[in-house]
């Protein structure tokens, strides 16, 4: 049942000659279904009506008011997952990990390190493997894993791991680096970043925002005069724009226009035609050819910084009004490690007016409702195709590639290993309900590195083969069969914003620590040695217990995570057990680092291997009742 031992980058064409018996078992059996899989970004689980429903029996979030109908017919049609969680808390790590089916610490990408395929390590993703499954594969806006080319050097050109690639078309809103030659030198240097809003009439209003010394006056009055007409609401540390109105309507945005490309490509099969690709750039694509099942892979923007839902979407939250999230600094705060304050104090909203976080909880909403209204539409246009080609179809929809806070924790981020970061939800729906039934939940734990595993299946893969044992997840539609396909816990880990953090999670208790004593995100000025584990490996579970910066919530009696106990004499042994278990698992069980820098440069760790049971035997005597301090 375990399937992580593949560390060897395999080329598509040995890797289709592998799978060839496999397809011809699948297609001896009946079609390969044509496959949609479709990513959103930033997007918590409460934004959807049917999962409200699932978990609290109302349509309204624990906030208020969401509005989703086509994401809930989808849901109808097939099973609703309603304890999915990511396995990093960041755009990169996150889509690193389920691209590959793999946990962080088997991928050795732990934050937005720029990643390439030619080290041991970087094992096939979906759109290799379904290339080798004879797909015809596609990947339309955002990838998010950072898997490049090698050059010699690290490059920013794919690795064209998908037959279609089209990026973000642009529409409303979008940002440029601005680079100058050094007169020294001669060389480029980046001497800030270029913000644009694009209106209906075609007019772009840009500034500069430098890296050094002020704004143009200029500048500013421009920045000032568009914030004010779009109504811009600012996290006040970052700058990070989390409310407003986008300058185009609705279908013109960057997703509306990404999804209008989509329906072009499905509706032009068997044609070359020309695209409209990332910054502005056409791009030649070959749309479905009619001898091969499709596979579409969809990356939203919505509802991703910054939060600028079209104004006729927005209009339908116009006078809604939400419970903001309780966040109380004097005892939360004071009780979380140093780890967990960073993020708090770099993504604080606790400044804002009260009529601010209304708007801020307000847009969000109203941006995911747009953002349903488009995978409606992608849905229908692929559903269209698939009857047309005569072929079963198979849909995964993730919400989210991580989840987001409007409040909790005081915050309106992602990065920490809390619920708010790390929960979301799962669709899977297909034309075979023998296989996929309808209008069912499974509240069972289950991870995004169950995904990949699942379109391999339905593509008529058998994972037992050993062309897929680096997957570290399980095929979904075999969990709804199989009671033996069950974990007792999730886990995951990223090293961003506040360093490197591990974090464990059970329906009772939520834990994380601090993992190593530095980033792990490392390069050629670490020294390696041949054969030898990851230096100071160890460290997380043998350095002082105050090093490790534990923190532990006990759902029982504390769902909302704004108590950390891990230092509350009745639950010391728990928090060390926790800290022992996952310690081992993420350090010691697999664990790979890598200096994406250099070709084929990493360590391995295996110092606890077979740690990953997906099983908690915690000791008898060490679980306490609810007591919080």
């Amino acid at each position: 049942m375990r399937r992580r031992d593949f560390l060897r980058t395999t080329s598509l064409a040995s890797l289709g000659a592998a799978l060839l018996p496999l397809r011809a078992s699948a297609q001896a059996e009946g079609q390969q279904p044509n496959i949609l899989w479709i990513v959103t970004d930033d997007q918590r689980p409460d934004s959807l009506a049917c999962y409200n429903r699932r978990v609290s029996g109302k349509a309204e979030s624990p906030l208020g008011f969401v509005l989703s109908p086509s994401i809930d017919r989808l849901a109808a049609e097939g099973v609703l997952f309603t304890h999915a969680f990511c396995q990093a808390p960041g755009c990169a790590p996150s889509r690193a990990s389920f691209q590959r089916g793999m946990y962080p610490h088997h991928t050795g990408v732990y934050g937005f390190e720029r990643t390439h395929g030619e080290n041991d390590n970087c094992a096939p993703n979906v759109g290799e493997i379904m290339q080798g499954l004879g797909y015809h594969t596609s990947l339309f806006g955002k990838s998010g894993y950072r898997v490049f080319k090698w050059g010699p050097g690290l490059t920013w050109n794919s690795r064209g791991e998908y037959n279609a690639e089209v990026g973000f078309p642009r529409g409303g809103w979008y940002k440029e680096g601005k680079w100058e030659r050094d007169e020294k030198t001669g060389k480029s240097v980046s001497v800030g970043t270029v913000v644009n809003y694009q209106f209906p009439d075609g007019t772009v209003r840009s500034w500069l925002e430098p890296k050094k010394g002020e704004m143009s006056a200029e500048d500013q009055q421009r920045k000032a005069r568009t914030e004010r007409e779009l109504q811009i609401v600012r996290r006040l540390q970052t700058g990070t724009v989390i409310g407003g109105v986008n300058p185009m309507p609705a279908g013109k945005d960057v997703d509306g226009r990404m999804v209008a490309e989509l329906e072009r490509f499905l509706a032009n099969a068997g044609k070359t035609i020309e695209m409209a690709g990332k910054k502005g750039r056409k791009v030649t694509i070959d749309c479905p050819p009619s001898d091969k099942p499709l596979m579409v892979n969809i990356g939203f923007h919505f509802p991703h910084s910054p939060v600028l839902p079209p104004k006729a979407y927005r209009e339908r939250f116009k006078g809604k009004a939400y419970r903001e999230p309780a966040f109380d600094k004097a005892t939360e705060y004071a009780r979380m490690p140093p780890q967990l304050r960073t993020i708090h104090d770099k993504m604080t909203i606790t400044e804002l007016k009260p009529e601010q976080m209304q708007q801020v909880i307000r847009d969000y909403y109203a941006f995911c409702a747009y953002g349903d209204s488009l995978v409606g539409k992608v849905v229908d246009a692929f559903k269209a195709h698939a009857a047309k080609a005569g072929r079963p179809w198979l849909i995964v929809y993730a919400c989210g590639d991580h989840g987001w806070h409007l409040g909790e924790q005081g915050i309106s981020a992602k990065f920490g290993p809390w619920d708010k970061s790390t929960h979301d939800a799962i669709i899977v729906a297909s034309s075979d309900k023998s296989r996929v039934p309808a209008n069912e939940a499974h509240n069972g734990l289950v991870e995004f590195v169950d995904m990949a595993p699942t379109i391999y299946a339905a593509a008529g893969a058998d994972l037992s083969g050993k062309g897929y044992t680096h997957l570290d997840g399980f095929d979904l539609v075999a969990i709804l069969h199989d009671p033996k396909l069950k974990r007792d816990y999730i886990i995951g880990e990223m090293d961003h914003v506040c360093g490197p953090r591990a974090y464990l999670r059970t329906k009772e208790f939520a834990f994380s620590m601090r993992t190593r004593p530095k980033s792990a995100k490392v390069s050629r000025k670490v020294k390696w040695l041949p054969d030898t584990p990851c230096e100071d490996i160890r460290w997380g579970l043998d350095a002082p217990r105050k090093d490790a910066e534990l923190a532990l919530y006990d759902l029982r009696a504390d769902p909302g995570e704004r108590v950390n106990v891990a230092d509350h004499e009745p639950y010391l042994k728990l928090a060390d057990w926790f800290r022992q278990k996952l310690g081992r698992i993420v350090l010691g069980d697999g664990r790979v680092e890598v200096d994406w820098d250099q070709v084929n440069v990493h360590a391995r760790a295996d110092f606890a291997k077979g740690a990953h049971d997906r099983r908690l035997d915690i000791p008898r005597g060490i679980v306490p009742r609810p007591s919080l301090p």
